[in-house]
């Protein structure tokens, strides 16, 4: 009976480990966007 309490309720781990896949595929999809922004500027000068 004890054991089963000691037993977490939430696996933080996991949670930290999405929240920061999510982070760097926002980074890469900001860096795209802003590369491509930069691209059409140059082909418009």
């Amino acid at each position: 009976m004890l054991s089963q309490l000691t037993i977490p309720l939430v696996n933080w781990n996991l949670g930290t480990g999405i929240i920061l896949f999510f982070g760097v595929v926002c980074l890469v999809l900001i860096l795209i966007v802003n590369n491509m922004v930069n691209s059409d500027q140059k082909k418009n000068k």
